[in-house]
Order: C-alpha cells, then sequence, then structure tokens
C-alpha cells in the first residue's frame, strides 16, 4: 500500500471535530518528525502544526495548507464525527508530498512550511494560525479541496476554485409565555419565527449579483404541547461570490428578522455564529498550479477555474495576510453522492495524484 493511502486510512478511522484533532495533529507531527521535517506543535495554544524543510539557500517561502477536522453528524439519532468532506484526504496528500519532497531534495532555494490547520468547518482555524504566526514570513499559500464527481473526475483538476463568502447568522427570538387555552395573554415565539423564516425569504439584492440566503435550523419546544412557547432559534446561512454583498445582505436579514418578530410583539437577538470569506486568488500562484497540473496530468486533464457557492476558511490567510500569494485548486476523485453527506466517498487512487501535483508546485517554485 502506498504511503498517501496507509495514511488516510489511519486518519479516516480518528475523525475529530474542530480544536479538538487531538489524535490527528499527534499522528501527523510524528510522521512529520519521524521523515526529518522540523516540527512545532499546539501553533496557537490549538492543535495546529507547522513543519518546515529549509533548503539553506535565499529564496522565497511557500507554505502548502492542509485541513485536519471531521464534521459532526447525527446519524440514527447518534452524535458522532466522520470524515465527509475530505479533510483526512487532504491531510494525508500534504503530509505524503512534505516527506517526498525532503527525502527527493526538491527544495533547492528558499523554505518549504507545511500547515496543518485545525476547525476549518467551525470557520476559525485559519484565524487561529494567523494569529500564531505561522504565515508571518510565507509569501506564497497554496491548498487544495476534493471536487464532487459533477465538477471533476479522476485525472482531472482545477487550478483556481473561486469559493464564495458564507455568513452563518443565529436569532433568539422572546416572546411571552402563556396557556395554548389563553394566547391572546402571550406571544408566540413560533409564529414569530416563521414570520422571522417568510420575511428573509421576500429580500432582493440585485440580480447581477450571485448570493443566496435560507433557514438552516428551527428549534422551538414549550416543553408541553398545550403551552405557547416562548422562544424560539433560528439560524440561517447566507452565501455571496463576492465579499462586499456580504455585508448588505447581513444587514438586511437582520433588519428582516428583528423587525418582523417584533410586528407581532416579540424580540430578536442576531449573532453570527461563524464568517468564511470569498476566495482571493492570486494570478502568480495559480499559474504555479496550473502548470504543474498540466505537467501531472497533461493538458486534457487541466480544467477550466470554476466559481463555487462553497466556502473555505482558506481565504482568511490573504484577507488577513494581503502580501500572501494564495492559489487554491481543485483535485478529482469521483466524489459521490457529494460533500458534508454522511455516506461521502471517492475514489482513493486520486490521492496519489495529489501528492504529485503538489510536489510539482514545490519543484517550479523552490526547486
Amino acid at each position: 500500500m502506498s504511503e498517501v493511502l496507509e495514511h488516510y486510512h489511519f486518519l479516516h478511522e480518528i475523525p475529530e471535530l474542530g480544536f479538538q484533532e487531538v489524535k490527528t495533529s499527534a499522528y501527523i507531527a510524528d510522521q512529520l518528525e519521524q521523515a526529518g521535517l522540523k516540527v512545532t506543535r499546539n501553533i496557537n495554544n490549538t492543535t495546529g502544526i507547522v513543519a518546515e524543510i529549509d533548503s539553506g539557500v535565499p529564496g522565497p517561502v511557500l507554505a502548502l495548507r492542509a485541513d485536519m477536522d471531521a464534521l459532526g453528524h447525527i446519524i440514527e439519532g447518534v452524535p458522532c464525527a466522520r470524515h465527509t468532506c475530505g479533510h483526512d484526504g487532504h491531510s494525508s496528500v500534504v503530509l505524503t508530498a512534505a516527506a517526498a519532497l525532503l527525502k527527493e531534495g526538491a527544495v533547492k532555494c528558499g523554505r518549504l512550511k507545511i500547515l496543518f490547520q485545525p476547525a476549518e468547518e467551525l470557520g476559525a482555524g485559519a484565524l487561529a494560525m494567523v494569529e500564531g504566526g505561522a504565515l508571518d514570513d510565507v509569501e506564497m499559500i497554496l491548498g487544495f479541496h476534493l471536487r464532487p464527481l459533477e465538477e471533476c473526475v479522476v485525472g482531472q483538476a482545477v487550478a483556481a476554485v473561486l469559493y464564495s463568502a458564507c455568513s452563518t447568522l443565529e436569532a433568539t427570538i422572546k416572546g411571552q409565555p402563556a396557556h395554548a387555552a389563553r394566547p391572546h395573554l402571550g406571544v408566540n415565539a413560533l409564529d414569530a419565527a416563521v414570520q422571522a423564516v417568510n420575511a428573509v425569504n421576500t429580500l432582493h439584492l440585485s440580480p447581477g449579483l450571485n448570493w443566496s440566503v435560507k433557514a438552516t435550523r428551527f428549534l422551538c419546544d414549550a416543553g408541553v404541547t398545550n403551552s405557547v412557547p416562548d422562544e424560539a432559534r433560528v439560524v440561517w446561512d447566507l452565501r455571496s461570490q463576492e465579499n462586499a454583498p456580504m455585508e448588505l445582505l447581513k444587514e438586511q436579514v437582520t433588519r428582516a428578522i428583528v423587525n418582523s418578530v417584533a410586528a407581532l410583539g416579540a424580540t430578536a437577538e442576531v449573532r453570527v455564529l461563524k464568517e468564511m470569506p470569498a476566495a482571493e486568488i492570486d494570478d502568480e500562484a495559480t499559474a504555479v498550479i496550473r502548470a504543474a497540473i498540466v505537467e501531472v496530468l497533461g493538458e486534457e486533464g487541466l480544467l477550466p477555474d470554476r466559481t463555487t457557492p462553497g466556502s473555505e476558511d482558506f481565504f482568511y490567510y490573504p484577507v488577513k495576510r494581503p502580501g500572501v500569494k494564495a492559489g487554491f485548486w481543485g483535485l478529482g476523485t469521483n466524489l459521490t453522492p457529494g460533500l458534508h453527506h454522511p455516506d461521502m466517498r471517492f475514489d482513493l487512487n486520486s490521492l496519489e495524484i495529489g501528492v504529485q501535483i503538489f510536489k510539482a508546485c514545490v519543484r517550479k517554485v523552490l526547486g
């Protein structure tokens, strides 16, 4: 079995949620040290890892980034962690590439930094790595993601995946409890929450913008069936292909929620649970990735750049460190039935292609 598959099978069996990747991070750090890389653990007091290969020769500082966390699911009523976004594959690819690059002496100038980042799904891991100084000396950073079957098949790759901005808003809606036989004495938080959902659904931004908003969680329970509930919680998922419209969308959603529940005598407190910025991708970094894909897969394996309504906290790196050139690519894996699906699966043979593309990227910048 190849190294990348060995790493994958181990990591796949120990899924851990964001900032809880204790076993995952320990395994990756141990493997990096055994391969001979210099490793710094617990970046910013988290499970984050930075490894390094220093050529000893002046040159640029290139970083490769992989995320480590799994997703939380409720399956047959039982909460669990499961790798349904492919982060175990990402870590396996970057770990294998790093060890091979050191063994082959591929870093001939400058330095290569390897970032293993926690908590991508929480939208907080990249920020923690930035605040921990992981990017302070980095000039270019490259990341990637496994792509669904409908976007990209095995033997293909996309040099630039343009992710959308994402904000998750939660409204806590307060009413007034009452007996269900005397509803006029209370304010029904459930009614108010339904009104808020409908109000948000009537919003209209410019048709020229690429955006969406939808309710994704609705929690309301008075504990009994003959009482008017006095509290409800609703979560909305907001998407925008660009960063600027997201601010307008958040303002309008918040206003619609607060005003619509106020019409019924309820109140709403709206807070942001998590945010991820839209993609900011550098042309030079993309050119490096594009050339590497062609080297590994040929011209026929290179697909056009594409946009996606998905989000990625990777883009906090160029947003928080504007001087860093960021590139983010997509690997064809025949992934079905979709990312974040409890039964997500993909062709494991594609991981070796990911290793080769990352190695080609490094050789082009530091070779």
